[in-house]
């Protein structure tokens, strides 16, 4: 492949090589460590894991829980790594046999406006007043708070979600030159030219609105929403404004341009190894743990993998940003709680310990680290993003009948519905969901 990886490459070729998801792996020491005096038997948590970067992978997070096993004997971790795609179902089905899980790593979507909203979850205000917190930014503070003061998640990286071109291939059809290559963005129209050189060079299916289900789907309502600079929620998260004309006018461009093919067979993830596979010319499901993995995963890709924000028409890029943390459902049990808290402490509080979690995860940290991937050139690249971070929006109520009614739109507006008719019905049922 052409583009050079440093250490976050082979590191995360060898979690590849040595890791599995979706089954349940109790990692952690059989016994006591020699010379340890507990009189009393060690605290069972089970730790559930969405594939947070490397935080899916049972390797590294073998590595990651030996380090604290070592220092809390008393406490022991079982590990159950779930995906995107059935990882919901899963522990719906757990809350509903009164088997969920310690702790959960996840997002506020699901920690603060989904379980804790539904008073499944711990309130970790209790973390967030200890001298630890006080460094975390301000924007991640405001995410994992709900509107009663409530903590229910306690974070420990970030991201932002972008999009991705074949550099070859906008080369060589004259797209390239509507790329910003310094800034990584482009305009609206630059964006509609680029599709239409790529057409003319002979690429029938240049870009795919995936609609499969929801995996992927911040990439689909960053492309709407910045195209045309429209928003998705209201700034304070109450209700949903998709139905607006310039979301509207973006539905009805993508809908209406050759080369941008409504596809209800893929969702996100399927979009990406079709980019990698070389039958589309970008992606707009994308991020740098998606670049590593996609790429150790297709040792035969033969192009230039250009990370790219999405194209608007005022030149003020939004992003979809991802804030990853630890939750604790309520079990009722205060020693198991205060375990389950010594446990996030020690991944989020110990420099070190800190350090190694957040490069698991191949994103960034939630508060000021300038030098952790200083001399990784990958993530440096990707670093541009940050400042392209948008709203976090996801923390309005009805979200996930929210997302399930978004790719249920898409498909209607690939089928050849009426799109002010699609966005209406869109916003409707979102809005009903959030009570607004």
């Amino acid at each position: 492949m052409k583009r050079m990886f440093t250490k976050l490459a082979a590191f995360s070729l060898a979690l590849a090589l040595t890791g599995c998801q979706g089954s349940t792996e109790t990692l952690q020491s059989e016994s006591l460590p020699p010379g340890s005096s507990s009189a009393k038997a060690p605290v069972e948590l089970t730790l559930w894991t969405y594939p947070v970067g490397g935080w899916g992978n049972s390797g590294i997070l073998s590595s990651l829980l030996s380090s604290f096993h070592r220092d809390h004997p008393d406490i022991r971790i079982s590990v159950h790594p779930v995906t995107y795609d059935t990882g919901d179902a899963e522990l719906e089905d757990a809350i509903s046999r009164g088997e969920s899980p310690d702790i959960v790593l996840e997002g506020p979507e699901r920690l603060v406006a989904n379980w804790g909203a539904r008073g499944l979850m711990t309130d970790l205000r209790d973390l967030w007043e200890e001298e630890a917190s006080a460094d975390i930014y301000d924007s991640v503070r405001e995410a994992c708070v709900d509107r009663n003061g409530c903590y229910y998640i306690y974070p420990l990286c970030m991201t932002t979600h972008c999009m991705a071109i074949n550099r070859d291939l906008f080369e060589a059809s004259g797209a390239w030159q509507y790329i910003d290559e310094e800034t990584h963005t482009w305009s609206t129209d630059g964006f509609i030219d680029a599709v239409a050189a790529l057409r003319a060079y002979g690429m029938e299916n240049v870009a795919a609105v995936y609609c499969g289900g929801q995996g992927g789907d911040q990439g689909t309502r960053a492309l709407v929403n910045n195209l045309y600079s429209g928003t998705f929620t209201d700034p304070d998260h109450t209700r949903y404004t998709l139905d607006s004309p310039e979301n509207i006018r973006a539905l009805e461009l993508l809908a209406g341009m050759d080369g941008i093919v409504f596809d209800p067979s893929i969702a996100g993830a399927d979009e990406a190894a079709a980019f990698c596979r070389g039958d589309l010319a970008m992606a707009f499901c994308w991020n740098v743990f998606m670049e590593v993995n996609q790429t150790v995963a297709n040792p035969d890709l033969d192009f230039d993998i250009f990370p790219m924000a999405f194209p608007t028409d005022d030149g003020d890029v939004n992003l979809q940003g991802g804030i990853y943390g630890f939750g604790i459902f309520d079990s009722g049990d205060p020693a198991r709680t205060e375990a389950a808290k010594t446990f996030i402490r020690f991944m989020t509080e110990d420099d070190d310990s800190y350090t190694r979690a957040v490069l698991a995860s191949t994103f960034w940290p939630v508060r000021d680290m300038p030098d952790i991937y200083v001399n990784d050139r990958l993530m440096m690249e990707y670093s541009i993003f940050q400042q392209y971070l948008g709203d976090y929006y996801q923390v309005t109520p009805g979200w996930t009948d929210a997302r399930t009614a978004w790719w249920g739109m898409l498909q209607r507006i690939g089928e050849g519905e009426d799109v002010p008719l699609a966005v209406k019905e869109f916003e409707e049922t979102a809005n009903a969901a959030a009570g607004s």
